[in-house]
């Protein structure tokens, strides 16, 4: 496996709509940004890949980012609140494999994947995924078929539920999440 930090990211985030209001140019992880500025509501990816957060350390819903102009964030991602922290995406150069579990702590079905899947229940006859082992590469996986949904940013290691250490635990109405399509991200979206 091979992952590349890539110390070239970029983002720039704007107060209001339309890159308007003050900004905030950030080239690395942030965990608060209400100490640059009060609210978010647009930004730029210069370079790179991103996950930002509507909730302060990285917590509540995820959105992803690569390179490109966001006039109305909240219009693009769908969501209601504000970006409040975010997190830049190391570049994986090798080989995806994930495997995925229709119940908690590694229960029930098994597969194995090396690619993106767009519904689980149409590839493998899996009702849900509720539990994963990423061994390579960086994932991005999505609560409903065709990448559609709430989205959750996963890097290589093993999440037993995706209700606790995952940056969602302190949101109400996500525990048990469960997830229908899984894609990767790859070197050429930087």
């Amino acid at each position: 496996m091979s992952t590349t930090n890539m110390n070239r990211g970029r983002i720039v985030f704007y107060e209001d709509r339309n890159f308007q209001g003050r900004s905030y140019d950030c080239s690395s992880d942030c965990s608060d940004m209400s100490s640059y500025l009060s609210r978010c509501h647009s930004c730029r990816v210069e370079s790179g890949c991103w996950m930002v957060y509507n909730r302060n350390n990285y917590m509540g819903n995820q959105y992803f980012m690569r390179r490109g102009e966001y006039p109305d964030y909240m219009k693009h991602s769908g969501m209601s609140d504000s970006i409040m922290s975010c997190r830049m995406i190391a570049m994986h150069r090798g080989n995806f494999r994930m495997r995925i579990y229709e119940r908690e702590n590694f229960g029930g079905q098994m597969h194995e994947m090396m690619d993106d899947c767009d519904n689980i229940m149409d590839h493998y006859y899996m009702s849900k995924c509720q539990s994963c082992n990423v061994m390579e590469g960086h994932w991005l996986m999505y609560e409903q078929p065709h990448f559609r949904g709430r989205m959750m940013y996963m890097r290589p290691g093993e999440y037993r539920n995706f209700s606790m250490g995952m940056g969602m635990g302190a949101m109400g109405g996500m525990s048990g999440m469960r997830f229908m399509s899984m894609r990767r991200i790859m070197d050429s979206w930087y």
